[in-house]
């Protein structure tokens, strides 16, 4: 395997929670397990494949950790892991952060809604 090379610590952080999707499915999981169709609800612009693909990538990353029900129907419940609750502080001051510049944006006269206060 090919060694990896990080300039900055956070483009390794980056590597690991970056893009679209994961940074909202962890800051949902931090204050808990969720379900996959609660997720969805929860994220309503993301598809399942999409939100599969995810949390895939964060279970093999050990940041969540996927938890099956042996039962009927099937149940899988995902979590941040012991790991990736390390990320805490991180994801807490990403959404206050977010509704802070919700709050900015909205003194500026621009027409912005956060549903969902932190």
């Amino acid at each position: 395997m090919e060694e990896k090379i990080y300039n900055i610590g956070v483009e390794a952080t980056m590597d690991v929670i970056g893009g679209k999707w994961k940074p909202i499915i962890l800051c949902n999981l931090r204050h808990g397990s969720l379900r996959p169709s609660d997720l969805r609800r929860k994220i309503p612009g993301i598809s399942q494949k999409m939100l599969t693909q995810q949390l895939r990538e964060l279970e093999e990353s050990a940041i969540v950790s996927r938890k099956s029900y042996n039962q009927v129907p099937p149940k899988v419940e995902y979590s941040l892991s012991e790991y990736g609750e390390t990320l805490g502080l991180l994801l807490d001051n990403l959404c206050q952060w977010g509704t802070m510049h919700v709050s900015t944006l909205q003194n500026k006269g621009e027409k912005v809604t956060l549903l969902e206060k932190e």
